[in-house]
């Protein structure tokens, strides 16, 4: 017999293997050797096999993006899921998380009844209740409340992506105590783009991703808009653009980057400052731009010290005015036809002196301190890479414009030929936004972009419609204390856009009106509440003690309070002379085992986003593009095999117990019986405009505003559970002041009046509030806030260290944490999931390779990690991929053990860890409770946190710290099984039915 080489040498054209008298192994299939198969298996796969005997369309739920999803259903049960390719968020892509949302569907943690607590809060003991009496007590607490002071149910929730029906119901409730996730989320980001150009990074605003050609991305993870930013930057490589990443971490997108600048934390802002000196003082700056679209030419008063000092000048009607050069004299400053003066001081015919915006600009960022050379050693970036950074945009800007041949008439009537693009894209997220510079920051970027002339051009940043708004859109909040009346709505929603001073929800003597200080001097601006301040406040009663904390799809005892530990203990926490809770009564809402379960009074199972209806509403979330506006919607595919109920069905029944207007007729009966689905078809926020915007009409051919259509949710389901408006060429740029646009946005309900979108280089706003700490107005903060607002609240932006920092001896202190999240994992939710798991089932603290080496750390070390807050203990992992003064983690893989359905000794739960231990939600130093967060906006300053490291003693090796007692089941929870199957049915039946 001949000798048989080794496998990795055998192939098709090679078998040295025995004869053993049968014919050449390389012929026909049927006369193959054993030996042949073994090594060169042929496997027949019918491409065509049923996998389903159903398949229904919706949209996911296991991240922010909103992708819509093919279901297949086979036997009731889920048996694949895929991409919908006709689907405009992510045009059939799925991610892990999407395709894994079969083992969400089927996790062990699920919650099955009511549940009502029986033992000490916190113990996690219940008994299941029955619906009726779950909602009876509920609508029994809640209507003594309603009818005597509504401020004492504290309405929050988490990232339920149906805030345009939590806010609207807290609006009929009278509560100004509402807010969402995203004061801890993004608020930041939102907030600086609606106050500078009524857009936004993230769901208001993409870049042109298949024409840019120079894209700079800051502090963006790889979970969010994940889809749609995989498919732009696959756009960007196969057109040679250049794809900058400015993080600290070099993980995910960064990864791809054709250059990763490895910025110190908080520094951006400063980067950016860089940049624009640079371009200012090269004379890269786009003047027509600037004086068509935006306020560079509005006069601002020079008068320091005077109650009008950095206000516009404006006449007798209050416009705005500017310097006409030929004619030397003020001039309404949106009339066209007068040369705009751009810089020099200049007498108004009252005498007092005044300067145009971009003189302001060009005044500032001249300035020696903005220089590359100034700023290069606190961002951790040379000043030569800043300077060809910026050589680099502007040549792209200005040397490569892009055209496209579409003609188009501006909001004056002026027709432009051609459609002229600067080809610079940005976009930022939670990097930025998670910083208490982070407002000043995103506005420093959108400053940028707007000096180069790349808003909503080709190859620039575009406004995902229905955006643009006004800048800023309004509303204003309701909620001041004179609008909060028993028994009564608020005149309008919680949560908005203040304009001033005047605007903000306090007592006349400065005492916040909200339980969470939104809108009072902690947080004038906080257009999203402050969501991680609520615990704490209600704990210390401060500004007032409430008696209900009403939670959905928040984990607040976990993964989304700034200090886990101190917030468990205010929830177990009891007044001494009272015996009582100090927070009275807690409701929650949730799906699943999370651990703020364990803390509830009364647990409201919640069901999965595949059993139930929801909205993608254009009055919330939209998943609109840069070429028109969309919304889409859930439709069960399954059915509860619980006694679960839609979180959004008990929210509409409640609002029926409590008879509150918008949710009950006249007659007292229930207006939306239906339930979700019911308010969806049928609410009217005003007239002809509802939840949903396509499909209007008796006959559903309305778009975007008409009356309800009582088949909408059905011709949903057969246009795959989406609508999408496409917009016409000439509409999709220049929204901010294109007349066609502007037009078809206000007959499809978007915008109320055709007028401009003027961006907003210079933030007026800001400086009233500045003024009110000066001194100035009838409402002005207390002298404890006063320097606070006037050093943050620069109508231009500004950069300062991040004031945890500041507050930090960072001597002691050297290295800054932050977190981000995994792509495959969201939240607290994906380590639930079986498939998930077994790509992160623990983390650990990332080093630089250099930093880790020099403390003595080695891969798989553990280390003390201690901050002015706490200490933990974790395993390090080292790399060169991160900043030489930054360590990093991933956010939300650990648990506390027991929680979740996971095995107490799963590695969640014991390696495992959460930075939130070394963070608190407030600023240390200030001993007033003053937010740790952006003192414009509230945003949870989560990224500020300076820490040292310390090599653990062998002895501590193996397990983190701290470690809570593991938290029980509920009932009817099973735990876990050892191993988790899925599918093994579908294999056995095929086996079965196998020829």
């Amino acid at each position: 017999m001949s000798t048989i080489d080794k496998p990795d040498r055998l192939g098709p054209d090679r078998l040295d293997m025995p004869r053993i008298g049968l014919a050449d192994p390389r012929e026909a299939d049927e006369r193959r050797s054993w030996l042949a198969d073994y090594f060169n298996p042929v496997e027949a796969v019918d491409t065509a096999a049923p996998v389903s005997d159903e398949v229904k369309y919706t949209t996911c739920y296991m991240c922010a993006c909103r992708c819509g999803i093919k279901v297949h259903i086979k036997d009731g049960d889920i048996r694949f899921i895929e991409g919908n390719k006709r689907h405009p968020v992510n045009r059939g892509v799925i991610c892990g998380k999407g395709s894994a949302g079969i083992m969400t569907q089927h996790s062990p943690a699920k919650l099955r009844k009511p549940l009502l607590r029986v033992g000490e809060r916190g113990k996690g003991e219940f008994r299941e209740i029955e619906w009726e009496e779950a909602l009876g007590m509920v609508a029994d607490r809640l209507t003594r409340i309603r009818q005597t002071d509504p401020r004492k149910l504290a309405f929050f929730t988490g990232r339920d992506q149906s805030q345009s029906l939590t806010g609207f119901w807290a609006a009929q409730f009278g509560t100004p105590n509402f807010a969402a996730h995203g004061g801890f989320c993004s608020v930041n980001m939102a907030a600086a783009g609606m106050y500078t150009m009524g857009g936004a990074f993230w769901e208001f605003g993409e870049p042109d991703w298949e024409r840019t050609r120079y894209f700079l991305m800051f502090g963006v993870a790889e979970d969010h808009d994940s889809n749609p930013i995989k498919i732009g930057l696959a756009h960007l490589k196969n057109h040679g653009a250049k794809f900058v990443s400015v993080n600290p971490v070099k993980t995910g997108y960064s990864a791809i980057a054709d250059e990763w600048i490895g910025i110190t934390p908080g520094t951006d802002g400063l980067f950016v400052m860089a940049l624009i000196h640079e371009l200012i003082k090269a004379e890269r700056i786009d003047l027509e731009f600037l004086v068509r679209y935006t306020n560079a030419t509005w006069l601002v008063v020079q008068n320091p010290g005077g109650a009008d000092d950095g206000l516009f000048a404006r006449d007798e009607s209050g416009a705005p005015l500017a310097w006409d050069k030929d004619k030397q004299s003020a001039v309404d400053a949106r009339d066209t036809g007068f040369s705009p003066s751009l810089v020099g001081e200049v007498t108004l015919p009252d005498g007092r002196r005044a300067v145009p915006v971009f003189h302001t600009i060009a005044a500032r960022y001249l300035e020696p301190e903005y220089a590359p050379e100034a700023v290069a050693g606190k961002c951790g970036i040379d000043a030569a890479t800043i300077r060809r950074i910026a050589a680099e945009i502007a040549h792209t800007a200005f040397e490569e414009p892009l055209v496209i041949d579409q003609p188009w008439t501006d909001w004056a009537g002026y027709r432009h030929e051609k459609m002229v693009g600067r080809p610079v894209a940005m976009h930022a997220m939670r990097g930025i936004s998670a910083h208490s510079n982070g407002f000043q920051t995103c506005r420093a970027i959108h400053v940028l972009q707007i000096l180069l002339g790349t808003i909503d051009v080709p190859g620039g940043w575009r406004y995902k419609s229905p955006y643009p708004r006004q800048t800023p859109p309004g509303p204003k909040p309701a909620g001041k204390l004179e609008q909060i009346q028993p028994g009564k709505p608020l005149p309008g929603v919680p949560l908005g856009y203040p304009m001033g001073p005047e605007d903000l929800l306090v007592h006349p003597d400065g005492k916040p009106v909200r339980i969470d200080k939104a809108y009072s001097w902690d947080a004038p601006i906080a257009a999203h509440g402050l969501m991680q301040m609520v615990i704490t406040n209600a704990w210390k009663g401060d500004p007032y003690p409430i008696d209900t904390l009403f939670m959905y799809m928040a984990n607040m005892a976990w993964n989304s309070s700034m200090n886990t530990k101190s917030v468990m203990e205010m929830l177990t926490d009891r007044d001494p002379a009272t015996g009582e809770y100090k927070i009275p009564f807690f409701v929650y809402a949730d799906a699943y085992a999370s651990e703020t379960v364990a803390f509830a009074d009364l647990v409201l199972p919640d069901t999965t986003y595949l059993e139930r209806w929801d909205c993608i509403s254009l009055l919330d979330r939209p998943i609109g593009g840069a070429e028109g506006p969309g919304d889409s919607i859930r439709q069960p595919v399954i059915k509860p095999n619980r006694d679960v109920r839609p979180f959004q069905d008990v929210l509409i029944d409640l609002g029926a117990r409590l008879g509150l207007p918008a949710f009950t007729k006249p007659d007292g009966t229930a207006k939306f019986p239906g339930g979700y689905p019911d308010y969806i078809v049928n609410h009217e926020r005003k007239p002809g405009i509802g939840p949903l915007a396509g499909f209007r009409g008796e006959d559903g051919k309305s778009v975007g505003k008409g009356a309800p259509n009582p088949r909408q949710l059905e011709m949903y389901i057969e246009n795959q559970c989406f609508w999408k408006h496409e917009l016409p060429l000439e509409q999709q740029y220049f929204k901010h002041s294109n007349k066609a646009y502007l037009d078809s946005a206000v007959a499809m309900g978007l915008l109320d009046t055709p007028e401009p979108i003027i961006m907003q280089l210079y933030v007026e706003p800001l400086q009233k509030f500045r003024l009110a700490a000066e001194g100035h107005g009838a409402v002005q903060p207390p002298a404890d806030k006063r320097e606070r607002v006037r050093k943050h609240f620069d109508p231009l932006p500004i950069w300062y260290a991040p004031l945890e920092e500041q507050a930090t001896e960072t001597a002691t202190y050297p290295l800054h944490a932050i977190t981000q999240r995994p792509m495959p994992m969201y939240h607290s939710w994906g380590t639930q999931n079986a498939w998930l798991r077994q790509i992160y089932a623990r983390n650990r603290l990332y080093v630089n390779r250099r930093t880790g080496e020099g403390l003595g750390l080695a891969d798989d070390d553990w280390a003390w990690v201690t901050s002015p807050h706490g200490r933990i203990k974790v395993q390090v992992k080292l790399m060169e991929g991160t900043s030489t003064n930054t360590v990093w983690t991933w956010n939300a893989i650990g648990k506390r053990r027991g929680a979740w359905a996971l095995k107490t000794d799963a590695p969640e739960g014991n390696q495992g860890f959460l930075l939130n231990h070394l963070i608190s939600e407030v600023l240390p130093g200030t001993g007033d409770g003053t937010p740790n967060a952006d003192p414009i906006t509230g945003q949870a300053a989560w990224y500020d946190v300076m820490v040292r490291i310390e090599k653990a003693a062998p002895e501590e090796f193996g397990e983190t710290s701290p470690m809570f007692d593991p938290q029980p089941l509920p009932p009817n929870v099973q735990p876990a099984p050892d191993t988790l199957r899925y599918g093994a049915l579908f294999r056995a039946e095929r086996r079965r039915n196998r020829p």
